[in-house]
């Protein structure tokens, strides 16, 4: 007996001795506040990204096409942008592109029409822009309707509108070529769409979604970092966009018609089936919200 517990002793200290010689787990580093990175199996075109928003430019002999200044509340990143662009090349900035009225992905263009830059929006944007005037929101020098191509330095891009979405001013941006679309908060790569519901058109932003898919293209350049790990989207990511959203309004319909509209449905609707998804918790009470909307009040 008192030979069994000394060795139960032993072996407890060996054990404790064991885990205590366990190195602890490295702490998770945070991400860089900015990086520049050229897209992977493309000769030109980067995305440049500040926090949690992310822009695309692409470099071509002639001159370069930037998009979103990104510098919202935080002016830096839009002299940052104008820097990580320098890095890469001499080249002038022959045009920025806002891809819709939004400040936090629009604001901070001085910097880049200082440099000599073009401003192309959706005419919608600019006739926002004249009634709110921001001071850290140049206006456009130039408008789109329906579509627009831009042909610099062997580089086409092509800008399209594809109606109601996100917000009523929002350009697609595609390279042909490369197969790349870019686009901003309409569709999120892996992710509960939040705060950005508050002017979303729910009906139409469906259509504007099937069409987007419809366009000759591979790979999404998201206005955030698509989850996981800042990736890049595909028409599959998309597709997934569009189910949730559908699930989403066929949840709340059904519970406007029970009355349950405002409060109600937004405590007890859940959609478990993208429970995975990050933003669930905290975004989808917005993504309720603005189905009670549709469902409960026609708007």
């Amino acid at each position: 007996m008192l030979r069994n517990i000394i060795a139960a002793i032993a072996l407890g200290l060996a054990v404790g001795a064991s885990a205590q010689e366990k190195p602890a787990p490295a702490p998770a580093q945070k991400p860089a506040l900015f990086a520049t990175t050229k897209v992977e199996g493309t000769d030109n075109v980067y995305i440049f990204r500040y926090g949690n928003h992310q822009s695309m430019f692409v470099v071509t002999r002639d001159g370069v096409i930037a998009t979103d200044p990104i510098a919202y509340g935080r002016p830096q990143a839009a002299h940052l942008y104008i820097e990580e662009i320098r890095k890469i090349t001499s080249q002038p900035i022959r045009y920025l592109i806002y891809s819709h009225h939004h400040f936090d992905h629009i604001a901070g263009g001085q910097p880049f029409k200082d440099a000599g830059a073009t401003i192309i929006a959706h005419r919608r944007t600019k006739e926002r822009l004249e009634v709110i005037n921001d001071p850290f929101t140049p206006l456009p020098d130039e408008t789109v309707g329906n579509r627009r191509v831009i042909n610099l330095g062997g580089t086409m891009l092509e800008l399209t509108y594809h109606g109601l979405n996100h917000s009523d001013s929002t350009l697609a941006m595609r390279l042909p070529k490369e197969k790349i679309l870019f686009v901003v908060d309409v569709l999120p790569v892996g992710a509960v769409p939040g705060r950005g519901m508050i002017d979303f058109h729910p009906l139409e932003a469906e259509k504007s979604i099937e069409s987007m898919l419809a366009m000759d293209w591979e790979r999404l350049i998201p206005g955030h970092p698509g989850q996981p790990n800042g990736r890049l989207g595909t028409k599959d990511d998309v597709r997934a966009q569009l189910r949730f959203l559908r699930d989403a309004s066929e949840a709340v319909k059904a519970a406007a018609r029970e009355g349950k509209c405002w409060e109600p449905a937004e405590n007890e609707v859940t959609l478990p089936q993208y429970e995975s998804w990050p933003g669930y918790k905290i975004n989808l009470p917005f993504v309720l919200r603005r189905y009670c909307g549709l469902w409960g009040r026609g708007t």
